[in-house]
């Protein structure tokens, strides 16, 4: 007996049932990987067989992985992707692309876990970077990821097998994102730790100069680079790599110091030279003189090359004698011959001093030697100041005269007003101190000193001095006394009323009139206060001494009147004469 005898023919529900689980098995199978065997191949295209009752088409280019497997034949097992079991042909959507692609992010999803690199081909170039194909699984390169250092040309990387580095994947949105660069570092590293490691200070050896900065030149030592500093190149001053160095040149280092921790290196190549500051005090003894190149001009002075690798600075205020306040640059010119002395060897801080100046003769000597003191010069008014004038000379030198150098009789602070810049003055030099730079000069000096003139209209006999009978010219009266001006002299006086005369009722300034000319006698002469005091009563009391001196006393019955009367005409006669 069938079974369906035994069970009954079934229902039209029953059917349905089954149908729907045998069709809800198979619809569980897409969206994954299946295994199917190759039936046929036709035009390019392999018929499939995935044992669902259905058969699906692939084209057999999708099997040669862009060239790099062998393709399959008749009857040969692969692996598709099922998207779909039947489409409007009844026939499985299937891909061998997605298959691989799949089985692609498995992979990649370990490594990626792991950390471990993986193998791609850089295939095409996009926006921001380059499109990796990691066997069959699309990623992105970002162009800054590429190389360590900007790349101009990708061209040679293309289509080339090479290791990357995982950074980033998400699955959901098909998105991964790798590095070429991080290998890079790390095999870097790698190389550099075991170069780094066979090295030692003061090692001798050659390398190629690979980059040229301002401040140095970047030199392979065979995979790891070292940097040769511009100060260490030459011991003579070398303002850019340049000047020596080009990029692709062998040259023989010196390992200045390695720092095993930073894998950085420092190069020299002067170290392999003899150091020409050995003995640099014997060579360049103070005070010597000799000729240089200036190399460099700075704020505060000019480096100057003596030989190749010595160099001695000229400070500013040893570069001119006159110009103090002068960029060196305006003195000096970068590559001029000058001729220099040797003020100071410092071997231990690799300095010489020189001296620019010292090679020139010291105005202030000469003008010392041409001018000296009392001599009568000529000059441009430079500066005022609140203490003077400051007047230019020959031999591009200044002298100053002080306020009190101005004028005998006015204040300074008055007579400097006179004076404007520019005007040509005469004076008279009082004082050169060489040491110091100093030249002070004096114009009131040029009119003599009124205390030091002659008395009398002709010139008289003798100097002013206290006691001395001068005459007087009253130059204004006033209720206090008088004002006068010595005759034969500029110097001027006050006599007060009580020195006007000897008796009190004598005593009255308005008995003297302007331009009246009066006997008087010096009663002060203080030279260094510049000051003069003149007294008739003085002069009247020293006559009537003297007249009863020489004429007899009051008791021998004279009267005093005819004492005075007689000096008085002794004293006419005398004038007469």
């Amino acid at each position: 007996m069938s079974a369906v005898a035994s069970y009954g023919s079934p229902s039209r529900d029953d059917f349905a049932a089954l149908l729907d689980e045998s069709y809800g098995k198979n619809e569980a199978f897409e969206g994954t990987v299946v295994k199917g065997i190759i039936v046929a191949i036709e035009k390019d295209v392999a018929v499939i067989d995935l044992g669902l009752k259905t058969e699906g088409r692939v084209a057999m280019k999708e099997f040669t992985n862009n060239g790099r497997d062998e393709l399959p034949g008749v009857g040969d097992e692969v692996e598709v992707y099922l998207e779909r079991i039947e489409n409007a042909l009844g026939e499985a959507v299937i891909s061998r692309d997605k298959a691989r692609r799949e089985e692609s992010w498995v992979k990649l999803e370990k490594a990626f876990e792991r950390q471990e690199k993986v193998e791609g081909i850089i295939f095409n170039q996009v926006k921001g970077g380059f499109t990796v194909d990691l066997d069959g699984a699309m990623a992105f390169l970002p162009r800054s990821q590429v190389d360590i250092r900007p790349v101009r040309d990708v061209a040679p990387l293309m289509g080339v097998p090479q290791p990357f580095q995982i950074l980033k994947m998400d699955r959901r949105r098909g998105n991964i994102v790798v590095s070429r660069r991080t290998v890079l570092e790390e095999s870097r590293a790698e190389q550099r730790h075991e170069i780094v490691a066979n090295l030692e200070e003061g090692q001798v050896i050659d390398g190629t100069v690979k980059n040229i900065t301002d401040y140095g030149a970047f030199v392979d030592l065979g995979g790891i680079d070292g940097l040769l500093h511009v100060t260490d190149i030459a011991w003579r001053r070398v303002n850019h790599p340049t000047e020596v160095l080009t990029i692709g040149q062998t040259v023989r280092v010196k390992i200045i110091k390695i720092n095993h921790e930073t894998h950085r290196i420092s190069l020299g190549m002067k170290q392999l030279l003899d150091d020409p500051w050995q003995g640099i005090e014997a060579k360049y003894p103070i005070e010597m003189k000799l000729n240089g190149r200036v190399t460099n001009i700075t704020d505060y002075g000019a480096f100057v090359e003596l030989e190749p690798g010595i160099e001695g600075l000229i400070h500013v205020s040893e570069m001119s004698w006159t110009k103090k306040n002068v960029h060196p640059g305006k003195i000096v010119a970068t590559s001029q011959e000058v001729e220099v002395q040797v003020l100071e060897v410092d071997a231990v801080k690799r300095r010489i001093s020189l001296g620019l100046k010292q090679t020139l003769s010291n105005p202030w000597e000469s003008f010392a030697e041409r001018f000296p003191v009392g001599t009568e010069v000529e000059g441009e008014v430079k500066n005022k100041t609140e203490f003077g004038l400051f007047i230019g000379l020959d031999g591009d030198v200044d002298g100053m005269v002080h306020l009190s150098d101005l004028d005998w009789n006015r204040p300074g602070e008055q007579v400097i007003d006179d004076y404007k810049k520019g005007d040509v003055v005469k004076a008279q030099v009082l004082d050169v101190d060489v040491e110091k730079e100093r030249i002070s000069l004096g114009i009131k000096q040029l009119a003599g000193d009124p205390f030091v003139s002659k008395v009398g209209e002709e010139g008289g006999a003798g100097d002013l001095r206290k006691n001395a009978i001068v005459t007087c010219e009253v130059t204004d009266v006033k209720e206090g006394g008088i004002d006068v001006t010595i005759v034969g002299t500029d110097l001027t006086a006050f006599i007060k009323r009580s020195d006007l005369a000897r008796d009190r009722t004598d005593q009255r300034a308005e008995r003297f009139a302007v331009g009246e000319k009066v006997d008087a006698r010096i009663t002060l002469f203080d030279r260094k206060a510049r000051k003069v005091s003149v007294s008739i009563k003085a002069l009247e009391m020293a006559e009537e001494k003297e007249a009863i001196a020489t004429f007899g006393s009051a008791d021998s019955g004279a009267s005093l009147g005819d004492i005075l009367g007689a000096a008085l005409r002794a004293r006419t006669e005398g004038e007469k004469k």
